[in-house]
């Protein structure tokens, strides 16, 4: 079974033994992986580093899977991660190659790993990209006095830890103070992110993108036998089951909704939310699903009427999974977050946005679409429209190397660069 469909927020998951995406190489020392090499001039090298990296589950994780993938057609990649145990492990997944470092233990979910300033140090990389929030990875960037390019991904603010988020600020400066440049997932991160908004000279907008063809129905035959099982009037969400996610309030909200909620994630809350959907009598219209696989994923999503994230806090940095559902020319119902959230899905475009935290307007929103089918046409697809052609795993590459080739050839990149 491959890893269940991601969400960012989502804890990593452990890596399994043999895992059959990745071969072992872990006696070769790191070097680069040339994909196009020319006489007369060497590609571009990068070295990337993160918390975790696949079969490691996370929104962070399946971003820089996504990324780097792609980015070994044109360019060199390396990946720097941890490793679940104190061993070294290196091997390439999907043309990769991944050097996971010996991990001591976890601070505050972050990876202790002492060898990564060694590591950073004696890279050749032309460029060096690193995925925050990882604050020991940061420090450890600026112990290692690497003198090169930088380029930073801000994934997201610290939110709910506001003590620890206060804590970090010194070293939050101290890092984007040596970028060349920023990249955060939407315009609206940057407006509301008051570390981003202080250095918005050097960010650059570029949406996460997803593959499309990974959420093709695998056969005719999937969606229908959901539709068989739980009825036609199908609600979708997906997420790990934490409280910025909003969950509590689509079960609120299902209890007057004339449809079937089915809600596909694991998570610190489930055993909370089930009793919730007891109390409100509305089990016999809600199925926890639980995990479920990639390949399976897809099928849910083209077996839904409307797909819904009803997430309340800016912890929801952007919403990848409402994302897939419109690759899947689904229309959404999400909320007024200060986030990529209404940036990835367009109130009265590609669905309806309502407000955070509101049974009422969710029962609302979701009844409105569950009634008009001609609505949901509509909605559905401008959604596959929109994410065809701004949110494509494509586009998103081509960005990346756009601005790459930029900060090699110029330094930091210049003002207005936000579009």
């Amino acid at each position: 079974m491959k890893p269940p469909i991601a969400d960012e927020g989502a804890a990593p998951q452990p890596l399994a033994r043999d895992s059959p995406i990745e071969t072992a190489a872990s006696a070769l020392p790191l070097q680069p992986v040339r994909i196009r090499q020319t006489a007369a001039r060497a590609p571009l090298s990068v070295l990337h580093l993160g918390k975790f990296y696949p079969p490691y589950r996370g929104g962070i994780e399946s971003h820089l899977h996504a990324l780097c993938r792609e980015l070994t057609k044109s360019i060199t990649v390396n990946v720097i991660v941890a490793n679940e145990t104190r061993r070294l492990h290196e091997g390439e997944v999907e043309g990769v190659r991944v050097r996971r470092l010996p991990r001591l233990f976890n601070l505050s979910a972050t990876p202790v790993c002492p060898s990564i300033v060694r590591e950073i140090r004696r890279t050749d990389a032309d460029l060096i990209h690193l995925h925050l929030p990882n604050p020991l990875a940061a420090l450890a960037y600026l112990a290692s006095a690497h003198k090169g390019r930088l380029v930073i991904t801000w994934h997201s603010d610290i939110v709910r830890q506001k003590t620890i988020g206060k804590m970090l600020r010194p070293l939050d400066d101290a890092i984007l103070s040596r970028a060349s440049a920023l990249i955060a997932s939407s315009p609206n991160y940057v407006d509301s992110s008051p570390i981003l908004s202080r250095n918005r000279d050097r960010c650059r907008v570029i949406p996460f993108g997803i593959d499309g063809d990974t959420f093709r129905p695998r056969d005719a035959q999937t969606a229908a036998k959901i539709r068989k099982r739980y009825g036609l009037r199908i609600v979708l969400a997906v997420g790990r089951m934490v409280y910025y996610k909003g969950f509590d309030y689509l079960i609120r909200a299902m209890a007057r909704v004339n449809g079937h909620l089915l809600l596909v994630g694991e998570g610190p809350l489930q055993k909370k939310l089930e009793r919730q959907a007891f109390d409100a009598g509305a089990m016999d219209r809600i199925t926890f699903l639980g995990r479920v696989s990639q390949d399976e994923m897809a099928g849910y999503y083209h077996a839904a009427d409307v797909f819904v994230m009803p997430s309340i806090a800016r912890s929801e940095a952007f919403g990848i999974a409402q994302l897939e559902a419109m690759v899947c020319g689904k229309p959404v119902v999400n909320t007024w977050l200060k986030s990529g959230v209404p940036f990835v899905s367009i109130d009265g475009e590609t669905g309806i946005t309502v407000a955070p935290a509101d049974a009422d307007q969710l029962a609302a929103a979701i009844n409105r679409l569950l009634e008009d089918p001609d609505l949901r046409a509509k909605y559905g697809v401008a959604a596959a429209r929109r994410a065809r052609d701004e949110f494509s795993i494509e586009v998103m590459v081509d960005r990346t190397l756009e601005l790459y080739r930029e900060v090699i050839a110029n330094g930091r990149i210049g003002a207005a660069s936000i579009r």
